[in-house]
């Protein structure tokens, strides 16, 4: 049985992330699109569209032919997951609500300020690793 995360991301954006952290740890080398689809057992199709929103922006290109493949679009240094996780769902806006409007009737959250805090930390987080700080967990590709 798969378990649940409290924590979620779209697939798309997960699957940037961790297209993004793969392609900084590849020591420059090109990475297909097949390649990358293999490593991380998903479909190319919707790696295909998650890396056109990628190149779009600039933080991936790519070099066509049979040599040809993806490439960070700048230093990994210089590329935060906060950017990655932008670019494929717009701005990150937080609510510190689990429902769409707040509907407690007393001073405080049922939860107290658990969703506030998680929330806080999730955008720290993103905002304050780069891809150079995550790339070892892919090395060796």
């Amino acid at each position: 049985m798969r378990g649940s995360n409290m924590l979620r991301i779209s697939d798309a954006a997960s699957l940037a992330l961790h297209t993004m952290v793969l392609l900084a740890g590849s020591s420059g080398k090109l990475l297909s699109n097949k390649e990358i689809a293999s490593m991380l057992k998903v479909s190319e199709a919707h790696l295909s569209k998650v890396l056109q929103r990628l190149a779009k922006i600039g933080l991936v290109g790519s070099t066509r032919g049979p040599k040809g493949g993806f490439y960070l679009g700048k230093e990994a240094s210089a590329i935060t997951l906060m950017e990655v996780y932008e670019a494929i769902e717009g701005p990150l806006v937080l609510c510190n609500c689990l429902l769409d409007k707040k509907i407690c009737t007393k001073k405080h959250c049922i939860l107290g300020r658990l969703v506030e805090k998680v929330n806080g930390q999730v955008k720290e987080y993103l905002a304050n690793n780069t891809l150079d700080k995550l790339s070892p967990f892919y090395k060796g590709c």
